[in-house]
């Protein structure tokens, strides 16, 4: 079916939320890179398994984006359907030790409000810049933990086939940065069990990790950590040792304060983001050799150029 077809297909129930021609990459904490054909907004479970019934009925490609803190868009944009996740998917309930936080959550929304209800366990997420579904889905982590370590369970809809459905901690398989979730699966809802603390002591730890970042990281248009850390080693220092801290490609430039982030200027290239990052890994392995591979997840490129970076691919699924 045409995109303008699917267009008119979701308007029907999805009036003004459903936009033609959408900007994406500004929806990224990149801030650069195209725009989708189309682009619809959820605010319910309901919704998301609507949008699925929808996508599967007519076999349209498409993609989720989330809070966009690990994407980058190609400046040619995206040829298919951007689902997004709103603010009705953004709730949070406490009851006791157990959280229910809508997929759209922040992570640092969620981190302080638990600290503030007196419980310990999710400090670490005022971090990362991401939505909690996204961290499901990659297993998030920083500071000695990660989503593993209090996920139970999560709510997922699956907009290839329009199925939906619970998945225990267990189903989920989460590793290192890493978990079963297919690409067409979204997470509405996650359930988190976490331990009861002291909530002067934990924000106390909250401000703790928020002044090393601020310390150690640079703020500015960018995606958090590109490289993944080849342990024991650190990407940045690799990055460092092999006399790229500081490099500069056109709008984009590896990071002067941390070596393992990529910083791009206002009104800057998504494309040039991606030739710097496989820039970088090329030295990095021609002086090192050791062989960098990107958390970056890469829409709109091609196979090649995601593969030069070390990226992974968000495919157009159809």
């Amino acid at each position: 079916m045409t995109i303008e077809g699917v267009f008119a297909a979701l308007q029907t129930d999805f009036g003004d939320r459903v936009v033609r021609d959408a900007g994406v990459g500004e929806l990224t904490t990149y801030r650069v890179g195209g725009r989708a054909a189309v682009s619809v907004r959820a605010e319910s479970p309901e919704d998301v398994i609507a949008i699925g019934r929808v996508i599967a009925k007519f076999g349209s490609a498409f993609a989720v984006v989330g809070r966009g803190s690990n994407l980058l868009v190609a400046d040619e944009g995206f040829h298919g359907i951007v689902v997004t996740l709103g603010e009705g998917l953004s709730g949070i309930t406490i009851t006791g030790t157990m959280v229910r936080a809508g997929g759209a959550a922040l992570l640092p929304v969620v981190g302080r409000r638990t600290a503030a209800a007196g419980l310990t366990g999710f400090e670490w997420a005022v971090g990362v810049p991401g939505s909690i579904g996204g961290a499901v889905r990659m297993n998030a982590g920083g500071h000695g933990s990660d989503m593993a370590q209090a996920v139970v369970g999560v709510r997922v809809v699956d907009l290839a086939s329009g199925d939906h459905g619970e998945m225990s901690s267990a189903d989920l398989g989460l590793g290192f940065r890493s978990s079963t979730l297919g690409r067409s699966m979204v997470v509405t809802d996650v359930e988190l069990g976490l331990l009861v603390g002291d909530r002067a002591t934990a924000e106390s730890e909250i401000s703790e990790i928020v002044r090393w970042r601020r310390e150690n990281q640079p703020g500015g248009a960018n995606a958090g950590s590109v490289f993944v850390n080849p342990l024991p080693d650190s990407a940045g220092r690799l990055v460092d040792e092999a006399g790229a801290k500081g490099l500069r490609l056109r709008s984009a430039e590896v990071s002067t304060k941390h070596a393992n982030f990529i910083q791009v200027d206002d009104g800057g290239s998504a494309n040039d983001v991606a030739e710097l990052m496989a820039l970088v890994r090329a030295q990095v392995h021609e002086r090192t050799g050791v062989d960098l591979h990107a958390e970056t997840h890469f829409l709109g490129f091609s196979a090649e150029v995601a593969d030069a970076a070390g990226a992974r691919r968000v495919e157009a699924i159809n």
